[in-house]
């Protein structure tokens, strides 16, 4: 489907961004009625749905992740353009309780030129997550998806195209991070950056976009805990556990990294927990296979990255730590052609250890054990990030009560990484700001305008506004 992918140059950039602004300004798509943006989302999301298993493969491919888990992550993709969809036949906009014989309606109306700047781990899905609110909102979208994995995102370009997506209002810019991204965000055109990155990448772009006074969301990195109380279902919590730590081959900002266990149960927890991740090494192959429990890092550097600081960590490594060789016990595949990193658990780890404190992006996680529920909810908050948790324990009011304390955007009790949209994703603290999916992320790509109208009478106007009479009559002033 695709041999390589062109280079593009900053006058193209421009281009593609100049053109998007006439094309908004034209209204062809910013000012079409509502339900025909939603007739065109819901085409989208019917084709989407017929070549998930197409796209699923594509993904995999790019990414090295599962076929597995892409068939399944990707079955989930049309809910989105649906969701939006729907949303447009069923919103309303409002008029506000102005004082006096005034009609106040508030609109929503788009922002004008969108820029998209997406990760590799979740191509597709981080990509269309952004792109079906904005499209919905009216905007013109201009994505830049990883150099790692744009292939998906570029198909899903023509396949909006298709639908009925006028020619200017979605396009694939892809690109290298510090020359592309930056001269995206950077034009002044652009009216909202909404960016998943990592928090330094999130940093760099924030200042930029400040400085154009335009819009900001920004989903950034996680180390997300996982806190398993005495009164856990231990069986559902290692399968949760081991879901959390390990779809993806860890490289979610939601995964879950730091396992904290309470004192009664750590030793059977463990057990059984080292015993399912052994379980998930042996049955590791070709990515393609569907068979195969995990995939591979995206790249040999971050493999080298994950490690590095696997080596650095002064903890105790249970199992896993060293990237893998050899054939598959599986099906044969040689692991050695690729960048594959077993599932790795650490313990006797401090809490000032880079593995506890920073995010691996790897099947990397630490294990630590806590007595009560203070000192729980304490290991769970003591880290810079706050996007993601998890908490497993059969008493609900516990799960409520621990889950309010939290310090994440995210928080899960007795499951993981359960998404939808129309549920707010995103993170407190240096996980980032502003949300995706649900109705907070359509109004992030809308603006709100103010229409006033007297509907006084001629002569009662008359009266009540002349400002500059004769005489000490009070008027109204605002």
């Amino acid at each position: 489907m695709y041999n390589s992918i062109a280079p593009i140059s900053l006058d193209d950039v421009n281009s593609h961004i100049e053109d998007a602004q006439r094309t908004f300004n034209s209204g062809i798509w910013s000012k079409a009625p509502a339900i025909t943006r939603s007739k065109v989302l819901s085409r989208l999301a019917r084709m989407l749905e017929e070549r998930v298993p197409e796209i699923a493969q594509l993904e995999s491919l790019q990414t090295g992740r599962t076929i597995r888990e892409m068939n399944a992550q990707l079955g989930r993709l049309p809910d989105w353009l649906d969701y939006y969809a729907a949303l447009l036949r069923t919103r309303h906009d409002f008029i506000a309780p102005t004082q006096g014989k005034l009609l106040n309606y508030v609109q929503r109306v788009p922002l004008g030129v969108v820029a998209q700047i997406t990760p590799f781990n979740h191509p597709l899905l981080i990509a269309l997550k952004k792109i079906a609110p904005a499209l919905a909102a009216g905007n013109s979208v201009i994505v830049k998806p990883s150099e790692q994995a744009p292939l998906t995102v570029l198909e899903f370009a023509k396949m909006a195209a298709d639908a009925g997506v006028p020619s200017g209002v979605l396009s694939v810019i892809p690109g290298f991070g510090h020359t592309v991204g930056k001269a995206i965000v950077s034009h002044p055109f652009i009216r909202k950056v909404d960016v998943t990155a990592g928090t330094k990448t999130g940093r760099a772009l924030g200042s930029i976009v400040g400085s154009n006074l335009a819009a900001y969301t920004a989903e950034l990195g996680g180390k997300a805990p996982i806190l398993i109380f005495n009164d856990a279902d231990i069986d559902s919590a290692v399968n949760g556990t081991a879901f959390a730590s390990f779809v993806a081959s860890g490289q979610t900002c939601v995964s879950g990294t730091r396992i904290i266990v309470q004192n009664q149960i750590y030793e059977t927890f463990m057990e059984k927990f080292i015993s399912k991740v052994q379980s998930i090494r042996a049955r590791m192959g070709n990515p393609l296979n569907p068979k195969s429990t995990m995939g591979s890092i995206i790249s040999l550097s971050q493999l080298e990255r994950i490690e590095a600081m696997v080596r650095r960590t002064k903890g105790r490594i249970i199992v896993g730590g060293r990237r893998m060789t050899g054939v598959s016990d599986l099906d044969g595949f040689d692991f050695s052609g690729g960048s594959f990193f077993p599932p790795t658990v650490v313990t006797d780890i401090s809490l000032d250890d880079e593995l506890w404190q920073e995010e691996v992006f790897g099947p990397v996680v630490v294990v630590k054990k806590f007595t009560d529920e203070s000192e729980g909810i304490t290991l769970a908050n003591a880290c810079k990030y706050g996007l993601g948790a998890g908490i497993w324990t059969t008493d609900l009011s516990k799960g409520h009560r621990i889950a309010a304390e939290i310090e994440a955007g995210l928080c899960w009790v007795n499951t993981h990484h359960r998404n939808d949209p129309s549920s707010p994703w995103g993170g407190m603290k240096e996980s980032g700001i502003g949300r995706e999916n649900g109705l907070e992320a359509f109004e992030a790509y809308t603006q709100s305008k103010s229409t006033i109208v007297n509907v006084d009478t001629v002569e009662a106007t008359r009266r009540a506004d002349d400002w500059f009479a004769e005489g000490t009559e009070v008027r109204r002033y605002g």
